[in-house]
């Protein structure tokens, strides 16, 4: 082997290690040392450093980053909301989007939401930096969204708000309880015949996607490991009854999206 083959595997060992390390250290490694304080937990204490942290959100907010971080699936996962979304009967109603998401999907959604003829569509998170964010991305929809800071587990929105509610890639970074918690909220502010778009991880079929995804879990994001069983979103919906549910997965079952609609 060449000397610049081998300087070649260093370097991308050397990358991929940093790069491991970065993560680590603004995700799961920060809420651990947070753990270890004699500080007060708050109703922020799960958010991680990354969606909190204005100059971390702008670093690491770049598409190419978001779509290699789900298994470049991002584009065919939004897509298949933004065909939800544009299916259902939107014109004068509220959708609302429950936790803003890195990459383009909320300028989509709210896109498809427009076009539909929504009336106003609600994007809801908990931490204000990440409302500002989506803010300098929706400039060209001004007058057609609202930015609420709220906790997507005791929402402050009225029954039966919305006729819509898209909800993308956020029960895995949830503690258990939280994650009914959010579901039980999103039925909520659902109208009747609302429908509930989440995207989430999955199941794996293939063990080598297994074994993966279970490393990348136990690593970097624990608590995701629950959507493959005690608090599978389908199974949850499904026990509180008055959904009607579908699922579709995605890359050899490692992501799915879930339409539920509300009874």
């Amino acid at each position: 082997m060449g000397a610049w083959m081998i300087n070649g595997v260093f370097a991308l060992f050397f990358l991929l290690a940093s790069t491991g390390l970065f993560f680590f250290v603004v995700t799961r490694g920060a809420l651990l040392v947070r753990g270890l304080s004699s500080g007060s937990h708050t109703e922020k204490s799960h958010v991680y450093p990354i969606y909190s942290n204005m100059r971390l959100i702008k670093l690491v907010d770049f598409q190419p980053i978001i779509s290699a971080i789900l298994l470049f699936q991002y584009h065919r996962l939004v897509s298949n909301i933004v065909s939800g979304l544009r299916q259902s009967d939107l014109k004068n109603k509220k959708v609302l989007i429950t936790s803003c998401a890195f990459g383009n999907v909320i300028p989509r959604v709210v896109n498809a939401c427009v076009q539909a003829g929504a009336e106003r569509v609600l994007v809801a998170d908990i931490i204000r930096n990440e409302l500002v964010h989506a803010q300098s991305k929706l400039r060209e929809f001004s007058g057609k969204v609202e930015f609420i800071e709220e906790n997507a587990t005791a929402m402050k929105q009225p029954d039966g708000v919305a006729a819509a509610n898209v909800m993308f890639f956020l029960l895995h970074e949830l503690p258990h309880p939280l994650k009914v918690r959010a579901l039980n909220e999103a039925g909520r502010m659902l109208a009747p015949g609302g429908k509930l778009l989440l995207a989430e991880f999955h199941r794996p079929e293939l063990w080598v996607l297994r074994a993966l995804s279970w490393t990348y879990f136990k690593v970097f994001e624990p608590l995701g490991l629950a959507l493959w069983d005690t608090h599978d979103p389908l199974g949850c919906l499904e026990s509180m009854g008055g959904w009607a549910c579908e699922r579709t997965t995605y890359f050899f079952g490692n992501f799915q999206i879930i339409t539920a609609t509300k009874l």
